[in-house]
């Protein structure tokens, strides 16, 4: 099990069965892909793998960003996957960690692709255990049509419960109709729910990891 617990205090979350896949979702700037970031780095400091599938900020931040968290980060632990379509098509290797470049967020195939690389190079350094995190789903739906992401999001599900990895997949809930964030939802185990909190701040609740929904809480 992954317990998730120590970075968001929700009994829900300390026992995530391996392979489930967790869409965070809430409004811009409510800290998604930062809650994102906690999730895996409060692995890698366990010595899991991280992955990070990235469509708006280039990889080389993403690897500063990481070892800010995790300073004693080990290279092969963490493989970043450039959508941004800004760093060419060739695989590159940033301060120790693999980089899979692919040509847009649109390009689905080849984000597959990148991550399967990832994947294979976290297990062949030893790694059973790991993380995936993709920022973000609503740059995804800017490039391509709904059930064409929910295709994409429910076999990536496939593939990380097949590797016992776990995935958070962040959605800027303002950014959808209700029709976009219901299809997308189905292709989930649970939904890591952020709202702004009346008088400030920010609320959260966790659906579909326990039997009942959470109540928000303020964070």
């Amino acid at each position: 099990m992954y317990d998730l617990s120590s970075v968001l205090d929700f009994d829900a979350l300390a026992e995530v069965r391996p392979g489930s896949s967790i869409l965070v979702s809430g409004p811009a700037m409510t800290g998604k892909e930062s809650l994102a970031y906690d999730i895996l780095a409060d692995g890698a400091r366990d010595g899991d793998g991280a992955v990070v599938v990235t469509t708006g900020d280039k990889a080389s931040s993403v690897v500063d960003e990481f070892r800010d968290r995790v300073p004693e980060l080990q290279g092969a632990q963490l493989g970043v996957i450039d959508c941004r379509g800004e760093g060419g098509s060739d695989p590159e290797v940033i301060d120790g960690v693999s980089v899979h470049q692919v040509s847009s967020p649109g390009d689905l195939t080849g984000i597959g692709i990148g991550i399967t690389k990832a994947l294979e190079g976290l297990h062949d350094s030893g790694r059973e255990r790991g993380r995936l995190a993709l920022v973000s789903l609503s740059t995804m739906l800017t490039y391509t049509d709904k059930k064409t992401v929910f295709k994409f999001c429910h076999v990536l599900s496939s593939r990380l419960d097949a590797a016992g990895y776990i995935g958070v997949f962040t959605i800027d809930s303002g950014a959808h109709d209700q029709q976009t964030i219901q299809v997308i939802k189905q292709a989930f185990d649970g939904l890591i729910d952020i709202r702004e909190a009346d008088g400030g701040g920010r609320q959260v609740r966790v659906l579909g990891l326990a039997n009942e929904p959470t109540d928000w809480k303020k964070i």
